[in-house]
């Protein structure tokens, strides 16, 4: 078959994204090299994070140069991030069917494309905004009222404004998927003597079940990776596991964010290529993801056929 100049551009460009994807993982990996060699499988386990004596003289270690007292360890940094995106979906997924339902089933239609606007229009607040308002506002309500040790920085600081930002994806998503359920589905369920609640329950929502899956694994990517806003409010603990909701925590991405700096100034370039092997975990962390959601997608999707 004779590729036309139309379907090679197309098809040049449907390869940008995956090429893009596999250069930067490909990066990723050969620029973390030493430091996967040197860290070895401690490093998913390990709590200390310590960049060693900076000014002076190099050592070598399985014939890498590292600098005197280097140890690298992850393990804060992954219960982190996975403790605050989690807790931020628990709150954010039941906000955001409430809202989704309310302005699909209960608000006016005059009024409904305004009200969804503003919905969708949080969505693209930038992080720093939702940051300055978690130091403004949340932390002192939660360091005065709820904290037992008076600091309002912490877990449930980090989590909470993830939740905020978050929500808007998973309500404007779901709501789209609401407004398309045809008709007839809502009519029946009433003509056989459904209640309102009964016709959203059982009539509307197992036909968007999937589409509510994919929204809140867009949003909890969005948690996952989710930079300055966390760096701003979650307290920068540093070589300490959280024990509540209210402990000091650090995410992978807020971590790499605030420790660059200091990392740049090690002259065996061994902390930059560490926090590179940290962005690495990330990547496969946010693909696993996916993948557990592509796996509950498709078993949605049988389970809807076959009814």
């Amino acid at each position: 078959m004779k590729l036309r100049p139309f379907r090679l551009a197309v098809l040049g460009l449907s390869l940008l994204i995956p090429a893009a994807l596999c250069a930067v993982v490909l990066f990723l990996v050969l620029y973390s090299g030493e430091a996967i060699f040197f860290n070895g499988l401690h490093f998913l386990t390990q709590i200390n994070w310590n960049l060693g004596n900076l000014y002076g003289d190099p050592v070598v270690v399985h014939g890498i140069q590292v600098p005197p007292g280097a140890n690298y360890g992850m393990l804060v940094f992954i219960v982190g991030t996975l403790a605050s995106s989690g807790i931020a979906i628990l709150i954010a997924v039941p906000l955001a069917m409430g809202a989704a339902i309310f302005l699909a089933e209960i608000i006016p239609q005059k009024i409904r494309p305004m009200l969804s606007m503003l919905v969708e229009l949080i969505a693209v607040v930038p992080s720093v905004v939702f940051g300055l308002w978690g130091i403004a506002v949340l932390v002192p309500l939660i360091g005065h009222y709820l904290a037992p040790n008076g600091s309002g920085y912490g877990l449930l600081t980090a989590s909470i404004v993830l939740a905020l930002m978050i929500t808007p994806i998973i309500a404007s998503t779901l709501l789209d998927a609401l407004l398309q359920v045809p008709k007839e589905n809502r009519e029946s369920a009433f003509a056989l003597g459904a209640t309102h609640f009964e016709v959203v329950a059982k009539a509307m929502m197992p036909m968007v079940r999937t589409t509510l899956i994919g929204g809140i694994v867009l949003a909890l990517g969005r948690a996952l990776g989710e930079t300055m806003a966390v760096l701003m409010v979650s307290g920068g603990g540093l070589n300490i596991l959280p024990t509540s909701l209210f402990s000091p925590i650090s995410t992978i991405a807020s971590f790499v964010a605030s420790q660059l700096d200091s990392a740049e100034t090690d002259p065996t370039n061994m902390s930059v290529r560490a926090l590179a092997e940290i962005a690495l975990v990330l990547f496969f962390i946010t693909l696993a993801v996916n993948a557990c959601a592509k796996l509950l997608t498709s078993g949605a999707l049988r389970v809807r056929k076959r009814a």
